[in-house]
């Protein structure tokens, strides 16, 4: 422990890295000022209907990725979400466009214009979703709480035109963090969001289980021990990977000429149990919001009952389906993001080759099987995670506090933190001080 605090106090000591984490403070900061700044034209001291609609279900989930700023019709209200679908748009429209599989291949000029079409869906996607948040608020608040009338064109043309702003200064306040600060940006900005909820799903946890005499507070310290048991299992859920062993021919000389000698710099290929990180969960929970949208469209007793179920979050179906849907999302977007011919190309070029395994096709068809064989344990404990808020509940845990022991909200904690952690450290190794996760003096300089 004392050497966690030497290497803590050594962060202190990098200009660069001090300057980095301070620049990213501050713009969080101003992230979570924003969540608080209601909408104008909208009384603040009547949303109690519309924080009561984000307390469980759905509701809930959007909320939390918005750090509260959705139950408090704020000006971040649709937070950073729109600029995240917008990326997994075009992730997923790049696999079947030309344009932008080429734009994939050109290295930092395709990038930035991938992002500048990124940025524009991201305003599109904002128009629409805009007047649907407005037009939730019409449902849900009561007519005295617009002040500028309820049916005001004026209020909701300019509060459409705020929530669009809201989202745009958020993602610029993401790329800024990820371009001048620490760790990435827009990860950081929702997982602050996430953990700005837990205080409050602690507290009323707390007072539930002591207060209220539920259990007492050994059943209190039981959760904790489990939350933080949950919380090693995403880490080395993040961390695990298959290490495949690679060889590379060593050029010795001798003489006027050179000869290849077989066994000579070994090296891995890492394989990460968890190459879809977060993505299938995210994939899946908004193909779980369409059953009961297309279901309440209809007045009929068998699409309310439909509509229910899925709206249920915690029930037995709704967990199933959700599941199954994570798992094969897993293997798709796996799939897609690990190209294993290209890996074995790459390798063959480069003079290595897997151990058994010839070169060329066949490794590549030996990475591939590796691959299935180490996603399906993965989609399953991914999939056990994300449902695993739905199991504490059935054993008396509060739904707010429950949220906090899986689902997309620990993975992407646990994601964010691994990452950011990782970029303090090679601030450190460069400057020859030992890591945040490892203890020992300071490294010297090597000549």
């Amino acid at each position: 422990m004392k050497k966690f605090f030497e290497s803590f106090i050594n962060v202190w000591k990098i200009e660069e890295l001090k300057n980095r984490i301070v620049l990213t403070l501050l713009m969080l900061l101003v992230y979570r000022f924003g969540a608080h700044v209601t909408l104008p034209g909208i009384d603040a001291t009547q949303l109690h209907s519309l924080a009561g609609q984000t307390d469980k279900g759905i509701g809930s989930i959007l909320d939390m990725f918005t750090g509260g700023a959705f139950s408090k019709a704020s000006v971040f209200a649709l937070g950073i979400m729109p600029y995240i679908s917008a990326s997994i748009v075009v992730q997923l429209m790049g696999i079947a466009i030309p344009y932008l599989q080429k734009l994939q291949k050109d290295g930092e000029s395709g990038r930035k214009k991938l992002n500048q079409i990124t940025r524009w869906l991201t305003i599109a996607i904002t128009l629409v979703q805009g007047p649907g948040y407005i037009y939730n608020l019409y449902r849900t608040l009561p007519s005295s709480a617009f002040l500028l009338g309820f049916d005001s064109f004026s209020f909701l043309f300019s509060s459409v035109l705020i929530l669009t702003t809201g989202t745009i200064f958020a993602m610029w306040l993401g790329e800024k963090i990820t371009d001048k600060g620490i760790g990435n940006g827009i990860s950081l900005l929702i997982m602050v969001g996430i953990l700005a909820r837990l205080p409050q799903a602690l507290f009323q946890e707390f007072t539930s289980k002591v207060t209220n005499n539920n259990g007492g507070p050994m059943l209190l310290v039981i959760e904790v021990i489990v939350w933080l048991l949950v919380i090693i299992a995403c880490v080395l859920l993040v961390m695990a990977v298959r290490k495949i062993p690679v060889q590379y021919a060593r050029r010795t000389t001798t003489g006027d000429f050179e000869q290849d000698m077989m066994g000579g710099n070994r090296q891995w290929i890492p394989l990460k149990l968890n190459s879809a990180g977060v993505m299938p969960i995210i994939f899946a929970q908004a193909i779980m919001f369409i059953p009961a949208a297309v279901a309440g469209l209809s007045k009929s007793e068998t699409s309310q009952s439909i509509a229910g179920t899925f709206s249920n979050m915690f029930g037995f179906w709704y967990c199933l389906v959700f599941a199954l849907l994570i798992v094969i999302f897993t293997f798709f977007y796996t799939a897609i993001t690990v190209p294993t011919n290209k890996m074995a190309d790459d390798l063959k070029r480069s003079g290595g080759f897997i151990p058994g395994v010839k070169p060329g096709i066949e490794t590549g068809d030996y990475l591939d099987r590796i691959m299935s064989l180490i996603t399906f344990p993965g989609a399953l404990f991914l999939a056990l995670i994300a449902v695993f808020p739905a199991i504490v509940v059935g054993f008396g845990v509060q739904q707010s506090w429950a949220m906090f022991y899986g689902g997309t909200s620990l993975i992407i904690m646990v994601g964010v933190a691994i990452d950011t952690i990782q970029q303090v450290n090679s601030y450190l190794l460069n400057k020859h001080y030992d890591g945040l996760m490892k203890s020992g003096k300071n490294r010297k300089a090597v000549a």
